[in-house]
C-alpha cells in the first residue's frame, strides 16, 4: 500500500510500455516490508532535460531508473558520475544525495557480464560483436572490456556515437583490439543486440542469423517478449542465448544498494517477481 511516507523511485524512460522493472522492485519491496515503490515516467526526449531536474525537487524521491532513450542525456544533467558511468558515456541510475546533488552511475553493463558468465561463457579472450552504441550498448561494451575481452567490434548507424565510445574504449583499454564499421556477426564468440530492434512486429533482425555459427552465444536487451525473434533465430541454428531481463535481473542488486535498500540475489528477486510478458 502507497502512502504519505513512502519512498518513490523514478523509472523514466520513453516509451513505458516494456518496462519489467516494477514487476520485480516492488514485490520484493513488498516481501521486505520495504516503504518504497518504484513508478513508471514516461517522459519524451523534448522534455527530459526539464523535468529531471524538476523531478528532484520533490521531498519524497529517493532515485530513478534511467533507460531508453535518455541514459546518454542524464550524463550532463547530474552533478556527479561515476568512473563507469564515465566510461560507458551514459548513466542509468541517479540517487539524490542529502546534500541535494545528484549522483549518476551504470548498471547495465555489470548486469549483461554477470548473466553471461553465471551460464558459464567467459568473456576473457574472446571476440565479441557489440550492436548499438546508445546508453545500453556503451555500458555493455565498457563492462566486456573490464571482463578480459580481446577484441570489440562495434556498430552503430551513429557515427559519432560509435567512435566516441571506440576512443573511450582504447583510452582506458590500451590492450584491447576496438574494431567499427561491420554488423557482420560471422566469426565472433559473443554478438549482442543493443539496439531497439526487435521492440516492434515489423522490426529487422539486428543480425543476419545465417550468418552467426552455432557456437556463438547471443545476448539480448530488448526486453518486451522474453524470447525476441533474434533469440528465435539464434536457438534454432544451436546458439545459446540471454534474454533482455536476465540482465535486469543481475543489475537490481547493486541498484538495492546504490539507493541503500540493502541487497539481494537473483535468485530471490525471481521468487517474488510477477513478471508479465
Amino acid at each position: 500500500m502507497i502512502s504519505g511516507k513512502t519512498t518513490l523511485i523514478a523509472h523514466i524512460g520513453y516509451p513505458t510500455e516494456s518496462f519489467k522493472a516494477p514487476m520485480i522492485y516492488n514485490p520484493w519491496f513488498d516481501k521486505k516490508g520495504i516503504d518504497a515503490v518504484v513508478v513508471p515516467l514516461g517522459v519524451k526526449p523534448e522534455d527530459y532535460a526539464a523535468f529531471l531536474p524538476l523531478l528532484f525537487r520533490m521531498s519524497n524521491i529517493r532515485g530513478a531508473l534511467v533507460t531508453m532513450p535518455h541514459k546518454v542525456t542524464t550524463m550532463s544533467l547530474v552533478h556527479e558520475t561515476t568512473p563507469t558511468a564515465r566510461i560507458a558515456g551514459a548513466c542509468n541510475a541517479v540517487l539524490l544525495r542529502e546534500d541535494g546533488t545528484l549522483l549518476g552511475d551504470q548498471f547495465d553493463g555489470a548486469g549483461f557480464v554477470r548473466g553471461v558468465e553465471r551460464k558459464g561463457r567467459s568473456f576473457r579472450g574472446a571476440r565479441v560483436l557489440v550492436s548499438g552504441a546508445g546508453g545500453v550498448g556503451c555500458a555493455i561494451a565498457a563492462s566486456i572490456a573490464a571482463a578480459g575481452a580481446a577484441h570489440i567490434s562495434l556498430f552503430d548507424l551513429n557515427t559519432a556515437s560509435v567512435e566516441g565510445l571506440a576512443e573511450r574504449l582504447r583510452a582506458h583499454y590500451p590492450q584491447l583490439t576496438v574494431s567499427t564499421g561491420s554488423n557482420d556477426p560471422a566469426g565472433y564468440d559473443v554478438v549482442v543486440n543493443a539496439t531497439p530492434l526487435g521492440m516492434k512486429e515489423s522490426d529487422p533482425l539486428p543480425f543476419d542469423v545465417e550468418r552467426i555459427a552455432p557456437t556463438t552465444f547471443v545476448g539480448e536487451v530488448v526486453m518486451k517478449t522474453e524470447y525476441t525473434p533474434l533469440l528465435k533465430a539464434a536457438m534454432a541454428r544451436g546458439c545459446q542465448v540471454q534474454v533482455g531481463t536476465d540482465m535486469l535481473f543481475e543489475m537490481i542488486p547493486a541498484y538495492l544498494e546504490f539507493f541503500g535498500f540493502g541487497t539481494a540475489t537473483a535468485e530471490e528477486l525471481r521468487e517474488s517477481a510477477t513478471l508479465k510478458y
